[in-house]
């Protein structure tokens, strides 16, 4: 008499799902004292900025309380950036990025992760400590000696801004794997176009029109926006170019995450 006998297959666990992966990254970031650090350098300097201005009486009169109490966003976006990078480059400079995809194995989940968590977290502390800061600057500032601005819908799309460079920090930092050239080519970024603008004479407003920095002050409604210096693209489709070639570069970094050893 034969006796049959049935094997058990092992089967490999699903991979995890994205709400677990956005978990996993959430835990991560939270444990971090130097993207927590970072965050929370993003939202003071923009309100700092704003009493900063108000108490100075720096504002120019042709300028409103909404661009004056956001002078230091800029720089803010530059920390948003950063943080963004350091999301990445963090996990590979600390060997970590192994464990990450071993975990979560589809890489492109990861990145995806990463992504919503950094642009939630950016979006949120970009909305209040703008929005604190309009309030600074407008209880600062001497009363009906400049114009108000028009904050909203305007603080809503500098929120986004600040989700967007962060994302563009989180792409770059993917694409290089180090937080030093990640960091500079951000803020390079930011920077350079406006800065050497001048030297490139008429091109000078699509070359510095395309930056967010651009987006940044046409959402603001600084005087400086001139279009001979930002082009004349209004604030919201200035905002929509920055988040298109944004999801561009998030797509070349899942591509180059997918193709690569960690």
């Amino acid at each position: 008499m034969t006796t049959s006998t049935t094997a058990t297959k092992k089967t490999a666990p699903p991979a995890p799902g994205f709400p677990a992966a956005l978990t996993f990254e959430w835990t991560k970031f939270a444990s971090l004292r130097s993207t927590r650090w970072t965050l929370l350098v993003t939202g003071a300097l923009t309100v700092l900025g704003a009493v900063f201005v108000g108490l100075s009486g720096s504002l120019q009169p042709d300028d409103t309380v909404l661009g004056g109490s956001l002078t230091l966003s800029v720089v803010s976006l530059m920390v948003a950036g950063t943080v963004g990078a350091l999301t990445m480059c963090g996990e590979y400079a600390s060997g970590t990025i192994a464990a990450t995809l071993t975990a979560v194995p589809r890489r492109g989940r990861v990145l995806a992760a990463k992504a919503m968590l950094l642009a939630c977290l950016l979006y949120a502390t970009g909305l209040v400590s703008c929005t604190v800061a309009y309030l600074l600057g407008g209880a600062v500032l001497e009363d009906g000696a400049y114009a108000q601005g028009e904050p909203m819908p305007a603080l809503l799309g500098i929120a986004g801004l600040f989700a967007l460079v962060g994302l563009i920090g989180l792409a770059v930092g993917t694409l290089l794997k180090h937080s030093a050239g990640a960091v500079v080519t951000v803020v390079g970024v930011l920077l350079l176009p406006s800065l050497f603008g001048p030297l490139l004479g008429d091109l000078q407003r699509w070359v510095a029109g395309a930056t967010p920095t651009a987006a940044l002050e046409k959402l603001t409604q600084t005087s400086d926006a001139s279009p001979e210096t930002v082009g004349s693209l209004g604030a919201w489709p200035s905002l929509g170019l920055v988040a298109a070639y944004t999801l561009l570069l998030l797509g070349a970094a899942g591509w180059r995450l997918r193709r690569r050893d960690a």
